[in-house]
């Protein structure tokens, strides 16, 4: 008898100590699934900003068969503008003369020189950049007196639609409360559900913090942001909280 309980004592030990694993590990599953419960919740913060730099790119350009008296032309035109800019106090200090372009017609070998008017074409651009905005919308709402001069300015395609441009340039001030405010925004919405799923809301799991825009206050079909001195700078940001039973 005594020897039969001694050999069942270790498969006893054994039964026990898998009844152990079993029950430790069925608590440690028990545990995962409670540490993988979250919810994915989105924050949004937005604030409306004025722009604090206007870039107004203004190109003349004239034609002639000699370059010489396009080039003359171009200079005359030039000197109409600053004259105009300076009436609403755009002086040479935020205005610098770029891009001087020739084209010689007669260069393109698919032209025929006999249906050509003028040889040649001069342009060139005036680039006003100031931080004082309200003289260059004041000065772009009269652009119409330079066409009752006899000069012609366009912004050039390579600056996009014409007329001035308006930037932002402090977005990073703005980043950190606004960050903040996308987060507790994402929290709120979070412990909201939360409460809804009769849970308790933990730490973050994870977060994005998404990409800061800069959009047109008045949003609509055809309203370029860069032609809009109100903007709305927005940031969604994502994060993940834990669920707790």
């Amino acid at each position: 008898m005594t020897e039969t309980r001694r050999s069942l004592l270790p498969a006893l030990i054994l039964a026990g100590g898998i009844a152990l694993a079993g029950l430790l590990a069925g608590q440690g599953l028990v545990r995962a699934r409670q540490v993988d419960r979250f919810v994915t919740v989105r924050g949004l913060a937005e604030q409306e900003v004025q722009a604090d730099l206007a870039l107004w790119p203004l190109r003349v350009a004239a034609a002639a068969n000699d370059v010489v008296s396009a080039q003359a032309t171009v200079r005359r035109n030039l000197q109409a503008v600053r004259a105009f800019l300076a009436r609403f106090g755009i002086d040479s200090t935020q205005t610098e003369l770029q891009e001087l372009q020739v084209t010689d017609a007669y260069a393109n070998p698919y032209s025929q020189p006999s249906q050509i008017a003028n040889r040649y074409v001069v342009q060139q651009t005036l680039m006003v950049r100031t931080t004082q905005l309200d003289r260059v919308i004041t000065a772009s709402q009269a652009t119409g007196d330079l066409v009752g001069a006899g000069v012609v300015v366009t912004s050039g395609q390579e600056y996009g639609a014409s007329g001035p441009t308006y930037l932002f340039t402090k977005l990073n001030d703005l980043k950190p409360d606004m960050i903040r405010e996308a987060t507790a925004q994402a929290r709120a919405a979070a412990e909201q559900f939360a409460q809804d799923s009769k849970s308790r809301l933990g730490g973050i799991r994870q977060a994005q913090q998404g990409v800061f825009q800069i959009l047109a206050r008045d949003q609509a079909p055809g309203i370029n942001e860069a032609n809009q001195p109100a903007k709305i700078v927005r940031i969604v940001s994502t994060v993940e909280f834990y669920l707790r039973d």
